[in-house]
């Protein structure tokens, strides 16, 4: 999500972390971003906590990754995915 923010300013960016890759964008970025999302950090994180036990089954004590997500987690997830990609694509229109 983040590394079209950074594509869209001619930078790279390295990694899977979003909260990471919003704190090395610009600073006139990143609070053009957080201005067009409430708690944005907040959500970043929540979805970078999601990365690591959502991709690799064994990750988890216990179980598949089914075993501990469901549609409440994911609803959630998309929520704060969806209001990221938004604030993103305004930024970069």
């Amino acid at each position: 999500m983040n590394r079209s923010a950074h594509l869209g300013l001619a930078q790279q960016v390295w990694g899977h972390g979003l909260g990471r890759s919003f704190r090395d964008l610009p600073p006139a970025a990143s609070a053009q971003l957080a201005e067009a999302v409430s708690d944005l950090e907040d959500r970043l994180r929540i979805l970078d906590a999601l990365y690591i036990p959502t991709r690799y089954p064994d990750s988890l004590p216990d179980g598949a990754p089914t075993d501990h997500f469901g549609r409440l987690q994911s609803d959630d997830a998309l929520r704060h995915a969806r209001a990221v990609v938004d604030a993103i694509r305004a930024a970069l229109a």
